[in-house]
């Protein structure tokens, strides 16, 4: 049974989803509910269909049964013109990045704002810039290729493009897969402050054990074609399921609990 965060009404609702690539089944009358301002952590072993679950709910792919209603509207049943409407609330930012190689980041950033905003490019430029600085990126990173970046500044970049529209649910797929510890630690606090500042909900997907324990108010596991419990962190690593007690209590789990235990001061 899962936590609904104080009673509030769900921006995405998900209901009876069903994926099927073929004759396989991915996902099979999936239910799933995403909060305001909440950050809500998606994990499962491979082949559960994190990623095609995020596709499904942002548009990119439709599904073969159930409904994915997205501030009260079913995707589907919207005009194209109503969807890219609703589509503009979203940000997304891909496991590569997926930004443009032949773009600065800068014109990588400004696309969507000329594209879907109808900026001019001097103005959509400028707040590109400003997109720039709120994830942390130097001033100079805005002029350069993504190929002159390293990782952690592609990914930081990707983001910023994600909120050039300003949306109000950002979903990312593995933001900390490829970066170190340091430069993990670092987006994951980029994501946490960028919610607390902006009133964001984050749908992310990880393998990440730190991420969960460092940011998520929930946790969504993805097994048996649906999802099995979603929840509190806490809540989540007390299922008597054996893929979530290998998990969350194998060696990287308790590394990761006790991380965040040792970050966490003792209350009096």
């Amino acid at each position: 049974m899962s936590e609904t965060p104080d009673n509030q009404q769900p921006l995405v609702s998900v209901r009876g989803l069903v994926n099927r690539f073929g004759s396989q089944t991915i996902h099979d009358k999936l239910d799933l509910d995403i909060y305001p301002r909440e950050i809500i952590g998606v994990v499962g072993g491979s082949g559960t269909g994190k990623s095609v679950l995020l596709r499904s709910i942002v548009g990119l792919r439709r599904p073969n049964a159930g409904s994915v209603k997205v501030f009260g509207k079913d995707l589907q049943s919207l005009s194209p013109e109503e969807r890219t409407e609703q589509e503009r609330r979203f940000g997304v930012l891909f496991q590569a990045g997926a930004l443009f190689s032949s773009m600065t980041v800068l014109e990588n950033i400004a696309l969507p704002l000329i594209e879907h905003a109808g900026l001019s490019r001097v103005d959509a430029e400028h707040l590109a810039r400003m997109k720039v600085a709120l994830t942390g990126l130097p001033p100079e990173a805005g002029d350069k290729y993504p190929s002159m970046l390293s990782g952690g500044m592609v990914k930081r970049a990707a983001l910023a493009r994600a909120l050039a529209l300003d949306p109000d649910i950002l979903f990312l797929d593995e933001p900390t897969a490829g970066l170190d510890p340091i430069g993990a630690a670092a987006f994951d606090q980029l994501i946490k402050t960028l919610r607390d500042a902006l009133g964001l909900s984050v749908f992310l997907v990880t393998h990440d054990l730190d991420t969960l324990y460092a940011i998520c108010d929930r946790v969504a596991v993805l097994s048996e074609k649906r999802v099995l419990v979603a929840d509190s962190l806490q809540r989540v690593s007390e299922t008597d399921n054996a893929w979530i007690q290998e998990y969350f209590h194998g060696p990287r789990g308790r590394a990761a609990a006790a991380s965040k235990n040792a970050l966490t001061p003792e209350s009096n």
